[in-house]
């Protein structure tokens, strides 16, 4: 047997073992082995898969890696970059489709989903970033953007936040931001921006729903003064 009819078959068994049975079937370096094959279609990329393990660390790291940081490893080209991030992009596409409620009738949003989104949009982020939900009155999102800065920067205003409101018409607020070392709870600079925020909204007649603190793995809230299960 040919190293290329090898490698077919290798990669025809690890394609069936995840059809059958879900990503649950796969260790992490299959399921990126798996996942290079579509973009590095003729050689072995078992090593690869593996070698992105050991420099970023994680699975999920690997997926908060950007373009540069992806092309530092040796055998990852263009392609293979933009496949991977083209995966987190469209799973963070999917989560903010799934944000919106499907009842008209519904009054609030999923809280989970919300957090699902942020954890994925800016949980893994390598610096701080400042990311505000806009929803309408039946807490559906409007949209969201990210904004300059941090909360302990002092670009980062709350006339920011609030003139991006009146612009969509959002009655409601939800805003989160990410703690790259993991730890979630709010420090000071976070509970004295959140109330800031809080209050000119609230002047303005602009419901603060919550601020969220995420990292990659978990969601607090500020409002419930809990992390979101």
């Amino acid at each position: 047997m040919t190293d290329a009819s090898s490698n077919a078959g290798h990669r025809g068994r690890l394609r069936r073992r995840f059809l059958d049975n879900g990503l649950g079937a796969l260790h992490d370096h299959e399921a990126l082995e798996l996942l290079l094959t579509y973009a590095i279609p003729r050689r072995d990329v078992k090593p690869l898969a593996k070698a992105l393990l050991q420099e970023f660390g994680s699975f999920d790291a690997v997926f908060d890696a950007t373009e540069y940081e992806l092309g530092r490893v040796p055998g990852i080209g263009e392609n293979a970059a933009a496949l991977i991030l083209l995966n987190k992009a469209i799973c963070i596409h999917y989560l903010a489709q799934k944000m919106k409620t499907p009842d008209p009738d519904a009054a609030l949003v999923d809280p989970r989903r919300i957090a699902d989104f942020v954890r994925m949009k800016i949980g893994g982020n390598g610096r701080e970033t400042l990311l505000v939900i806009f929803l309408n009155k039946r807490k559906v999102p409007l949209g969201f953007y990210s904004l300059p800065g941090t909360v302990d920067r002092a670009i980062v205003y709350p006339r920011e936040i609030l003139q991006r409101a009146l612009e969509l018409k959002a009655t409601a607020v939800v805003m989160a931001h990410n703690h790259p070392s993991g730890i979630c709870e709010p420090s000071g600079e976070d509970e004295a921006f959140t109330r800031q925020v809080r209050e000119a909204l609230t002047a303005a007649g602009v419901e603060f729903v919550d601020h969220l603190i995420v990292s990659p793995a978990v969601a607090y809230s500020w409002r419930f003064k809990c992390y979101v299960q």
